[in-house]
């Protein structure tokens, strides 16, 4: 089958910004952060109108990003965004959910980030506070200097993944307008050409939010090509991430083209949904966490039986915990994960001290400032309470808690003032570069005065926006606002996906009969 290509895009995302702005993008950036697992069987690429319509509804409905101040241009594939955004946080968000746009090449963020009004010297305070108190990032060499918002950071990590998250930890302080990583990573470690290109094809062949089929790798005096064709420029960045692998001094990914029918028909990762042994599942996973510098130093024991992973043993902090969970569940073959790993503080500090801690990190969060949230900690469950906007607010606390030494567990007891279907931010951690996960709390219910034929012309259009769910092979039927959905598809990720897309698509209730192939 022969398919037309796009011309080289490199540049266009070169103007984005820097490797930095690739996991940035997720969560944490976190995510939600991403690849285009399962693109439509659609060789014909969506106009430009209907690519700026569709990056345009998705800021609408992310609380998180001020969308009546950011415009939209779509040429070629390429979007632009422009206006202001008050929070570096949200600058990158909003790149990261044009980037999960099908059919969106590039992205090109021009927004300026007009940050809460405050001196460099309490810029640079909190942003060293906020890499001290990192449970990941506390012990790094890194020297911090801030100059009109903007923060550079120096020094020497040991890893390409330690100076990213470095980045990603310091973009979350409140006043940051913009940050210049300048971290040397410095490894003793020389691997061989060979060595080095067999660890990226296995890295890029466990990755679930990755189809490894399209995508070929050469590694010459330690540099890594990496070319091919992705669906999404989520999954590019993905894929650069996967590449970055020990003792690589650069990855050139000129090559790697954007192309919205990558992975179509036949040409899917057959890998993916091949079955899997308990034994490869388990050398995957562990072989991820090796490349994860929050759970790494950890060794977290791997069980798996049937596909279902069980992850035992001890981590020092909740935020490695989660880490290793997240991890785990992005490995190819692995349909669900028990979490059983323990989190246990040695020198667990006073609870006045942690309620402290936990307040100066809520305090210092650029979403998060100006809310009144009471903080309680019982045998190292912190209590949250208050009232926030919205379940995106609610879930941010959540996740910056649970990286506060001495937190073991969090009770979210936040009020929801306006209930509202968010993007699920994951905004510290570099493993996240996945898409955005949608998330409620329990008992969320879809607010919607649409009938259901406009629900379900909704859910099927967010289908065919998503480069998540082959929208072919899911039959949709809405009935006094509750939708189901039939058919079968191929993997785990599919299900979760699409229980989410037909959320967002304005479902009150989903009942979910897909079937996986495997």
């Amino acid at each position: 089958m022969k398919n037309k290509h796009f011309t080289t895009i490199s540049h266009h995302l070169r103007a984005s910004g820097n490797r930095s702005a690739i996991f940035c993008s997720t969560l944490l950036f976190a995510g939600l952060a991403a690849s285009a697992l399962h693109a439509k069987p659609n060789t014909t690429p969506p106009g430009d109108r209907a690519i700026n319509a569709s990056v345009e509804n998705r800021l609408l409905i992310d609380s998180a990003v001020p969308s009546n101040y950011i415009d939209i241009t779509t040429k070629d594939g390429v979007v632009t965004l422009s206006g202001t955004a008050p929070s570096l946080l949200a600058k990158d968000r909003a790149t990261a959910i044009s980037q999960s746009i099908r059919g969106v090449r590039a992205v090109v963020n021009n927004i300026s980030v007009k940050a809460a009004l405050r001196t460099d010297d309490e810029i640079q305070g909190d942003t060293e506070s906020a890499l001290l108190n990192d449970p990941a990032t506390d012990l790094y060499e890194v020297e911090v200097v801030a100059k009109d918002g903007e923060i550079t950071l120096t020094g020497k990590v040991n890893s390409w993944q330690e100076k990213q998250l470095s980045g990603v930890v310091v973009r979350g302080v409140k006043g940051v307008k913009d940050v210049k990583n300048e971290l040397t990573v410095e490894t003793t470690t020389e691997r061989p050409d060979m060595e080095i290109a067999a660890e990226v094809k296995k890295s890029l062949e466990r990755d679930v939010w990755v189809s490894d089929v399209l995508i070929s790798t050469e590694v010459h005096n330690g540099i890594v090509v990496i070319t091919g064709s992705v669906s999404s420029v989520a999954e590019k960045n993905r894929a650069i991430s996967n590449a970055w692998t020990m003792g690589v001094k650069q990855v050139d990914d000129e090559g790697l083209r954007v192309e919205p029918w990558a992975n179509e028909g036949s040409m899917q990762r057959k890998k993916e949904y091949a079955v899997k042994s308990d034994d490869e599942i388990k050398q995957a996973v562990s072989d991820a966490f090796r490349f994860d510098p929050r759970v790494d130093s950890f060794n977290p024991d791997v069980y798996v039986n049937g596909g279902v992973v069980t992850l035992s043993g001890i981590v020092d902090n909740l935020r490695s915990k989660m880490a290793a969970e997240q991890t785990a569940t992005n490995t190819v073959g692995v349909s669900r994960v028990n979490n059983h790993l323990k989190v246990r503080v040695e020198n667990p500090p006073e609870n006045s001290v942690i309620v402290e801690n936990l307040k100066t990190a809520l305090g210092r969060d650029p979403f998060l400032e100006g809310y009144e949230i009471g903080i309680s900690i019982n045998n190292g469950t912190a209590k949250l309470t208050g009232t926030v906007d919205t379940s995106f607010e609610k879930l941010r606390a959540r996740e910056i808690a649970s990286g506060v030494k001495g937190v073991t567990s969090v009770n979210n007891g936040l009020s929801v003032s306006n209930p509202k279907f968010t993007y699920y931010s994951f905004p510290y951690s570099w493993y996240y570069n996945a898409p955005f996960y949608y998330n409620r709390e329990p008992g969320w219910m879809a607010t919607s005065d649409r009938n259901d034929a406009e629900i379900k012309e909704e859910i099927e259009s967010e289908f065919t926006w998503s480069p998540f769910v082959d929208v072919e092979q899911i039959t949709v039927t809405v009935d006094n606002g509750a939708a189901t959905l039939t058919g079968t598809i191929k993997d785990w990720n599919d299900v979760r996906d699409a229980t989410e897309n037909a959320y967002e698509g304005g479902a009150h209730r989903v009942i979910n009969k897909l079937k996986v192939k495997e």
